[in-house]
């Protein structure tokens, strides 16, 4: 029988944020890698990050189009060709028919505006970041919405990212 000594078990936030960074390693972008995680009852409902649409060349094939137009983060979302963790993980609940109304998510990073908008309109009621990314849209409208939010930072976690 094996017997780990001192044991320092995650709490079922830091599990999750931790599984929202490893997910965040599938990631396509040069810039930011995003992992996300939708959870209801404790429960895995579906998962997202940051990479272009399926079938489509990707930031690693291509080069970033932010970086060749010398676009700042938190500005003009519109303009990449990745499709943002939460959204991923939004349209993954549809995609494979799994409701996520009520769900919490947990990403790597705060949402942008359009991810909040979404974020609102799934039904999501609580979304727990662990980075702070340049768009604070998100706090006023989560707050009329009644979404509740929250940030948890993981201690010796290693994240490799493009400055």
């Amino acid at each position: 029988m094996f017997i780990m000594e001192n044991l320092n078990r995650p709490s079922w936030d830091e599990y999750f944020m931790k599984l929202a960074w490893l997910v965040a390693e599938r990631s396509t972008c040069l810039r930011h890698h995003v992992g996300a995680v939708m959870v209801k009852d404790r429960r895995i409902l579906t998962t997202g990050y940051n990479g272009a649409a399926a079938g489509v060349k990707d930031c690693l094939k291509l080069g970033c189009l932010r970086d060749a137009l010398k676009i700042p983060s938190g500005q003009r979302h519109e303009i990449c060709r990745a499709i943002h963790a939460e959204q991923n993980a939004i349209i993954q609940g549809g995609f494979q028919g799994v409701n996520i109304k009520g769900s919490t998510l947990y990403c790597t990073h705060s949402p942008c505006a359009l991810c909040a908008k979404m974020i609102v309109n799934a039904g999501v009621k609580k979304v727990v970041v662990g980075n702070i990314y340049p768009d604070n849209f998100y706090k006023e409208l989560f707050s009329e919405a009644g979404v509740e939010y929250s940030y948890l930072t993981i201690k010796n976690l290693v994240i490799c990212q493009k400055e």
